[in-house]
């Protein structure tokens, strides 16, 4: 597998990054995760949960004490490039080959999967997959398989079988399409053991099997097998180019993001009318040069051809009618909903042709992925991971587009056998374990003043339920230290952060914006910014008078209007949320600018409940008090200030404030953060122009 074409110049050939001394630190099974982490880690090896990797390794039996071979391979649901060790299923072996006696055909294969669970190893609760027979029936004691787009290139052209042999020769045999399962585990055994000098596979349409005696010789296998192809399709040079000649010019950065700004609230609120969708936006430029080329709308009609392509990006995208270069977004807007209703209509009537007696209902009959030429790609999922994830799987069915027409004839999967992957009874039990989602999930909420206290505490609970959020702070630094926090793990698709200035019209239009484009839309608008000041009336300058309506009256109007805009043309209703005061309601003395403008906070609230009804735009008020911890209000003149007002330190405010309280109890950000959490959730479902005080009772405050 050493030797490569000539011409490869232009092949970016994988790395082996196997470290033999790191490896023989390990037991044999860390080494299987640590081979497994290596090649998860390059998507042009496999994708996001995609592809498994599996070794036979002698182990003690639990009961009898005595050495047995144990198949660990990778379980469902799992993702090889950040697996660890509780990440793989483990089957005794004997156990398993035995279920070969068992297995009644191709027509049956699918009860097998029942009988996985017999052959555990050590009560180990990780689920084996379907794809355990493909590993346990080899009689190989190491089994990669892979996704890699150039080899996924060979298998989905229309001569796929002719251009294995003529790159591999007999190292690397080829299989006709068979669905992943049983029986492709009974066809592998086969091959194997009728072609012992061969190294590995090609299954028609689908991706890459290799083998090795050891871990990294069958890593390297792997490695050696992808690059090959990598080098041989960069040395097919063509007159002309795979994807046509450019039907639409690409338009700018800036313009793709506008545009993408501009369409994907529309599209959310004409998918999420039953389960809110989150989107992703992507002009890489793969997807750019698939958008604007001739052979956009053929290639997009075929599909994908790799079942785990597909499942993630389903039958075939939307290609809507646009050019960037000739139009407005305004002048593609009305084509949104035709478009949308056209392919619910093609997706039903896919469904009706290729179902079975037995077939599952059929669920959402919307696209996944949207591509717009001259601009890019955009995926809507029911979570952002999913749709940045959905995204990725489709970038790979680019390349492996390009590259197999490059060479051959690209073939998506048969629409039969498309359907009977996506409709298949397994994947449907598969889903169905699938955990409820969080009561916020699908949502997106904007928070204004998120680099303080409450804000970053009502960041944390809205996440915690499953909403993607985008932080919002004039403060940089502190703005990027709350991001940086909460994206951490699984969180880095649930957070992003965008400077703004409330009191400047056209950074908070920005902001909007841009955070249409980076998750779709709005659901949830927590205006949060906030000053506080204190002086006389005779002693307050025109100035500070102005700072405090510009921030906290003005900021206000702006933030909520834009809010509203997007709300409304999405249609799905939606909350604003006004971080309030108790000086809203009750008077201070010396501070006639801040309670007056946190007044006028509370009126726009009233006004804009009134105007959001009809829409189902909800509008409440959470009015904190006294709120020291982790607040940058606090940290300045304002704790001075209160302090002499009330002849104390800045370090004694919060005990004078507790005791001054009807329950003599402090309140802290996560305090404000659930109130109005619950303002933002189904359980308020019918409260608008509400206020909830958070103040540990203060009667000058209450609102009856």
């Amino acid at each position: 597998m050493e030797t490569m074409p000539p011409s490869v110049e232009n092949a970016l050939l994988l790395e082996n990054k196997w470290d033999a001394a790191h490896a023989s630190r390990l037991s044999e099974q860390e080494v299987l995760c640590y081979r497994s982490n290596l090649l998860g880690s390059d998507k042009r090896i496999t994708n996001y949960g995609g592809g498994n990797t599996s070794s036979k390794i002698s182990m003690s039996d639990p009961l009898t004490r005595q050495p047995v071979s144990v198949l660990w391979v990778k379980g469902s649901g799992g993702d090889i490039g950040t697996m660890g060790l509780d990440g793989f299923a483990t089957l005794n072996m004997e156990k398993l080959r035995s279920l070969q006696a068992l297995y009644r055909g191709q027509k049956f294969e699918d009860e097998m999967v029942g009988l996985y669970p017999h052959c555990t190893h050590d009560l180990n609760p990780r689920a084996a997959s379907i794809d355990t027979p493909l590993h346990g029936l080899l009689d190989k004691l190491h089994v990669d398989h892979m996704h890699p787009d150039a080899v996924i290139a060979i298998a989905a052209s229309a001569e796929s079988r002719e251009l294995t042999r003529k790159i591999y020769g007999d190292e690397i045999g080829w299989l006709p399409w068979v669905r992943p399962g049983f029986e492709l585990g009974v066809r592998l055994q086969n091959f194997a053991r009728e072609n012992p000098q061969a190294k590995g596979l090609i299954l028609e349409a689908h991706g890459l099997f290799t083998w090795g005696d050891t871990q990294k010789e069958c890593y390297e296998t792997t490695l050696g097998v992808i690059n090959r192809a990598i080098a041989w399709l960069a040395d097919q040079h063509g007159a002309k180019h795979p994807f046509g000649a450019v039907n639409v010019s690409v338009v700018a950065p800036e313009k793709r993001r506008e545009i993408a700004a501009a369409v994907m609230p529309h599209i959310r609120g004409l998918i999420s009318k039953t389960i809110p969708k989150v989107g992703h936006f992507d002009d890489s430029p793969a997807v750019l040069e698939f958008v604007s080329r001739e052979a956009l709308k053929p290639l997009a009609a075929l599909g994908t051809s790799c079942p785990d392509h597909f499942l993630r990006t389903k039958i075939c995208p939307l290609v809507l009618d646009f050019d960037p270069s000739t139009e407005t977004p305004e002048a593609l807007l009305p084509r949104l909903a035709p478009a949308v209703e056209a392919y619910r209509a093609g997706y039903q009537a896919y469904y009706e042709r290729c179902k079975h007696a037995d077939s599952p209902p059929m669920r959402d009959p919307n696209a996944v992925v949207y591509l717009i030429p001259g601009v890019g790609m955009i995926t809507f999922a029911n979570d952002k991971a999913t749709a940045r994830i959905s995204g990725e799987f489709y970038v790979n069915a680019i390349n492996v587009m390009r590259e197999s027409s490059r060479v051959s004839t690209y073939r998506g999967l048969p629409e039969q056998a498309a359907f009977d992957i996506e409709y298949w009874l397994l994947e449907e039990a598969k889903l169905q374990r699938m955990p409820k989602p969080k009561a916020l999930a699908g949502r997106i909420a904007l928070i204004t003043g998120a680099g303080g206290g409450i804000g970053k505490a009502t960041a944390m609970r809205l996440m915690d339920e499953g909403a993607c959020v985008v932080l919002c702070d004039i403060d940089r630094e502190a703005l990027e230290e709350v991001r940086k926090e909460l994206s951490g793990g699984a969180g880095r698709d649930n957070v992003q952060a965008l400077w703004h200035d409330v009191t400047d019209e056209a950074s908070i239009i920005k902001a909007f914006q841009d955070t249409n484009w980076l998750y779709g839309g709005l659901d949830i608008c927590v205006s949060n910014a906030g000053i506080a000041s204190a002086a006389p009336i005779e002693d307050t300058s025109l100035e500070l008078w102005q700072r405090n309506m510009d921030i906290l009256s003005t900021g206000y109007f702006l933030v909520s209007r834009e809010a509203v805009r997007v709300l409304k043309t999405q249609g799905l209703g939606g909350a604003l949320v006004f971080v309030g005061s108790k000086n809203a309601l009750a008077a201070s003395p010396g501070a006639a600018a801040y309670c007056t403008a946190k007044a006028s906070e509370l009126h726009l609230a009233r006004c804009l409940a009134l105007e959001g009804a009809p829409m189902g735009i909800r509008v409440n008020v959470v009015n904190p008090d006294a709120v020291l911890r982790g607040s940058h209000i606090w940290q300045g003149e304002w704790a001075d200030q209160r302090a002499q007002q009330y002849n104390t330190t800045p370090d004694d405010l919060e005990a004078i404030y507790r005791n001054r309280s009807l329950l003599k109890r402090s309140v802290f950000p996560e305090d404000v953060a659930e109130a109005i959490a619950f303002f933002v959730s189904s359980r308020s479902d019918k409260s608008t122009g509400n206020i909830i005080n958070v103040d540990a009772g203060n009667a000058a405050a209450f609102t009856r």
